[in-house]
């Protein structure tokens, strides 16, 4: 008896294949729903995530769910359900810079964060959002220079004020 195949249609094809093309230039991709949001406030948000050299996209869940188990990003499954965009992002920092973006953006849009993907691990909506108010590495590297600088400046005005105070 033969074997029964399914048709693909070619288009089809040819968009999980562009997705999936897309999704390999990028390592973390956060998850929103869209729906209620103007076509200027995406085209806003859209505007504010690529300056931090990330990506905005609709995409159809079916072709997102094959794209990511391409790409061995397994376990999204159920989160990619009804209208999803998903925003892709380059590296720790951006992420989270984009995650403080998307968190900033639904207090002002019928936005919602559904979850996301990062650093190979899946992060639920509660996580996400934890996340996002962490500071950047950067912002940490800052706070410990201010912190090991202070007790040496310190330690310079009082040297500074001892050698001023011998002159007079």
């Amino acid at each position: 008896m033969a074997e029964f195949q399914a048709r693909k249609a070619q288009q089809k094809v040819e968009a999980v294949k562009e997705i999936t093309s897309e999704f390999s230039e990028y390592d973390g991709f956060i998850f929103t729903d869209y729906r209620g949001m103007t076509v200027g406030q995406i085209t806003e948000l859209r505007n504010q995530l690529r300056q931090n050299a990330s990506a905005y996209r609709v995409v159809k869940n079916r072709f997102a769910k094959i794209a990511l188990n391409d790409l061995d990003h397994k376990g999204a499954d159920d989160i990619l359900v009804g209208p999803t965009a998903v925003a892709m992002t380059k590296g720790e920092d951006a992420s989270n810079a984009v995650s403080k973006i998307l968190f900033d953006f639904t207090k002002n849009a019928p936005l919602q964060v559904k979850g996301a993907y990062l650093n190979g691990k899946l992060f639920s909506d509660k996580e996400i959002e934890a996340y996002s108010k962490l500071p950047t590495r950067l912002d940490l590297i800052a706070m410990l220079m201010g912190t090991m600088k202070e007790p040496l400046a310190k330690l310079a005005r009082t040297l500074q004020s001892l050698v001023d105070s011998k002159q007079n």
